[in-house]
């Protein structure tokens, strides 16, 4: 069974960090691109960083320099690093798989069921 467990959401002040991970099972992460997603009450799912079969790296321009997107092949786990956190990060965060590396959410095929992450001010 294909499946995408998400963890490590939770509250945390402005400025602050969290770490988010997304374990797949039934399937090996190191063969698609990986991305994570988010979306707020009342807003669309956007896209937040993406990571290629071969490590290339691409980040949305509201979370440029602050998120960092990696994964461990050995343990199939795809991480995003989040500092500096802000209230408008608020959402609920998914890692999705997808044969190609694009910021539509429509190519990613395989979800995760989302973890929440809420910055307060």
């Amino acid at each position: 069974q294909v499946q995408l467990v998400e963890s490590g959401g939770g509250s945390v002040q402005a400025g602050g960090s969290l770490r988010l991970s997304c374990t797949a099972y039934g399937y090996t992460i190191s063969l698609y691109c990986m991305g994570w997603f988010r979306q707020a009450p009342g807003k669309e799912r956007e896209g937040v960083a993406t990571i290629g079969t071969g490590g290339s790296t691409t980040y949305a321009d509201s979370v440029k320099g602050r998120f960092t997107i990696s994964r461990d092949n050995a343990k199939n786990t795809l991480y995003l690093l989040m500092d500096s956190l802000k209230p408008e990060d608020t959402a609920m965060y998914y890692c999705a798989a997808s044969p190609v590396c694009r910021w539509d959410s429509s190519t990613y095929n395989s979800w995760g069921q989302g973890t929440q992450v809420t910055v307060s001010s």
